[in-house]
């Protein structure tokens, strides 16, 4: 894995200042989104409409799943079958159970747990910050139609979901071990990294999500 300070040099940590208050809105100037229509589901304002996609944003899967819960929605959000993509703690939330701050049901979608991050390494930091390549493992897949292995994007997280059956892992990377980067199944996507942070690759994986049909 190169260092960050390697990515520099490399010109792919042209990073925007006030990349950390992007969200998919903004991407609508640089995104052929086709007049389609993407709900987004935030806590506190939970409102589904009809919409093409669902986008499950990287807010804490405590809060997430209590405001699910509050607005009656965990049922409906549980049988969705438009695209849906859960990015960081959104793909966690996919999950059948998280350990953050206890033990939480997820929505069950992927099977498997998202546990806290415990690098081999010692010297690795957590949180996980930064760029790391990805390793594709579903180069079928239409959201990673022209992502390639060797491709970085950006990570920034402490747990991970650790899927139970490898057909749901779509990408995987290395941060002192192997972890799930990418997961899915049937009209379900979500990245453990950021693609709204991740520039060009970025970019086309949200573009491929809004174009998805599955």
């Amino acid at each position: 894995m190169r260092s960050n300070d390697e990515l520099a040099e490399a010109g792919l940590l042209e990073l925007l200042q006030n990349a950390h208050d992007r969200d998919f809105l903004e991407l609508g100037d640089v995104l052929d989104l086709g007049g389609r229509e993407t709900v987004y589901l935030q806590p506190g304002e939970l409102r589904l409409q009809p919409g093409e996609q669902i986008q499950i944003p990287p807010d804490p899967q405590v809060g997430m799943m209590a405001a699910l819960q509050e607005n009656d929605l965990v049922d409906t959000v549980k049988h969705l079958t438009v695209p849906v993509l859960g990015i960081c703690v959104g793909m966690q939330l996919m999950a059948s159970v998280g350990r953050e701050h206890g033990d939480h049901a997820g929505l069950g979608w992927i099977p498997g747990e998202v546990t806290a991050l415990a690098p081999a390494d010692p010297a690795l930091k957590i949180p996980h910050m930064g760029w790391n390549a990805l390793e594709i493992l579903k180069l079928e897949h239409p959201v990673l139609d022209g992502v390639d292995s060797g491709t970085y994007v950006y990570f920034v997280h402490g747990y991970e979901l650790r899927p139970d059956s490898a057909e749901h892992l779509l990408a995987r990377t290395e941060y002192g071990g192997p972890m799930a980067a990418a997961v899915g199944r049937d009209n379900l996507f979500g990245t453990q990294f950021h693609p709204e942070k991740s520039q060009t690759a970025g970019l086309k994986i949200i573009g491929n999500f809004l174009r998805w049909r599955p």
